[in-house]
């Protein structure tokens, strides 16, 4: 069974290996930092810094699950209900978060003294809330609180764009002005009002507003694909030439990740950031970020890129990076306990490859034996209201001559919302 929100969006092969290029990326910052590397000059920068990762999930997260209010709103097309939305994204993501949570508290030794009420707070994914510090194995589960807190709030962040600020009708003006006055909120939460809770030890800046910026550049870039789709837009030729060159896109990715790593963002290790150091982290991840993805939503999906990007064996580790950057931590504690590779003691090669390693493996256990089963479920229960956005006179006129957002230009598969 098709769903509205699966007709809605397009295919974009090229963003499931971007998901495996961003856990990647994470489970390498993470074993730098077992390693001890973080104060090792240009070394610890710039590995550090690769929890830009983060940063590439967020983005596609807001193109991915945005797109499809976005064209709704342009075709006049349902989308999913609220109800089957919140159904969809609890089966993604609490199946294996659950089997990590449980192998997290039971496998390793430094938790299990934790008390009962951690085993809830952690199972529910608001530890980050109520706690100091996140148990042993789950330390990287900030971001995913983070991601669940945007999942809460999207309908209604998307009513808000759509029904107030568009008013009904369909002004990707409007839409991206907006997205771009909540990115400016994001900076100044991250550089104003963070250093002020002291009380949180710097937990506050891990809260959905300190990183909205990545989730409003997300859905930003949905809003010029669909006007790009519907052609009636004069802002998206820029975008598209950028994206023609994935070169260019990537050279300046790397050139942007290179300031990152200088101290203008900020020293490489664990610390609570100055004002304008977290402000030009973020804007420099933002950057980093969308150059990585643009050449597989707007680039031309024949190219020699587009296919590689494509090829099954990395799309399948796109597939599997979830479970990746779930399990990836308690693997890598468990793997130092093994090799007696005492913390901050460098390995880091040799962490990294092994914990890499196990977790592929540890992953494609997870997804074939808990991800997909649950996923399957995702059509068993059937919607309790169907929700669409009401189109203006002008868009349902035009709908009929628009290209569908659900026959786009190239292959057609690649990562859509599941």
């Amino acid at each position: 069974m098709t769903t509205p929100s699966e007709r809605l969006t397009p295919r974009f092969p090229g963003l499931d290996t971007l998901r495996a290029v961003a856990s990647i990326a994470v489970v390498g910052t993470h074993t730098s930092f077992w390693a001890g590397y973080y104060g090792n000059g240009t070394l610890g920068a710039a590995t550090q810094r690769l929890e830009v990762g983060v940063a590439i999930f967020f983005v596609l997260s807001g193109f991915l699950l945005g797109f499809p209010y976005v064209a709704a709103a342009r075709t006049g097309q349902s989308h999913d209900s609220i109800g089957r939305y919140f159904w969809k994204r609890a089966l993604r993501i609490l199946p294996v978060y659950w089997v990590v949570v449980v192998a997290a508290f039971v496998l390793l030794p430094d938790n299990r003294s934790e008390p009962a009420h951690r085993w809830i707070t952690n199972l529910l994914l608001v530890d980050l809330y109520t706690s100091d510090a996140l148990p042993h194995g789950l330390t990287q589960m900030w971001s995913l609180t983070t991601e669940a807190s945007f999942y809460l709030v999207l309908p209604a962040l998307m009513w808000f764009l759509l029904r107030v600020v568009a008013r009904r009708r369909w002004r990707p003006d409007r839409l991206l002005l907006a997205l771009a006055a909540s990115g400016l909120v994001s900076l100044l939460w991250a550089g104003i009002a963070t250093p002020y809770f002291d009380d949180f030890d710097g937990w506050a800046n891990r809260w959905l507003v300190s990183y909205l910026i990545w989730f409003a550049a997300g859905i930003a870039l949905a809003v010029v694909t669909v006007d790009l789709r519907a052609g009636t837009s004069r802002l998206t030729r820029p975008v598209v030439v950028l994206a023609a060159s994935p070169s260019t896109c990537w050279t300046a990715a790397i050139a942007l990740y290179a300031i990152a790593s200088t101290p203008l963002a900020g020293p490489a290790g664990l610390f609570l950031l100055a004002p304008h150091e977290s402000v030009m982290r973020t804007l420099l991840y933002t950057g980093v970020a969308v150059l990585v993805v643009l050449p597989s939503v707007f680039g031309d999906p024949t190219s020699t890129y587009a296919r590689i990007l494509a090829l099954p064996a990395l799309r399948h580790l796109g597939h599997i990076s979830y479970s990746l950057f779930c399990c990836h931590i308690i693997v890598l504690e468990l793997v130092s306990d093994w090799t007696g590779y005492e913390l901050f003691r460098g390995h880091g090669i040799e962490l990294f490859a092994l914990t890499l390693g196990i977790s592929l493996v540890v992953s494609e256990l997870l997804y074939r034996f808990v991800e997909m089963p649950f996923l399957r479920l995702k059509d068993a229960r059937p919607p309790t209201r169907r929700s669409s956005s009401e189109p203006s006179a002008n868009a349902t006129s035009s709908a009929g001559t628009d290209r569908s957002p659900a026959q786009p230009e190239g292959p057609a598969q690649g990562s859509t919302t599941k």
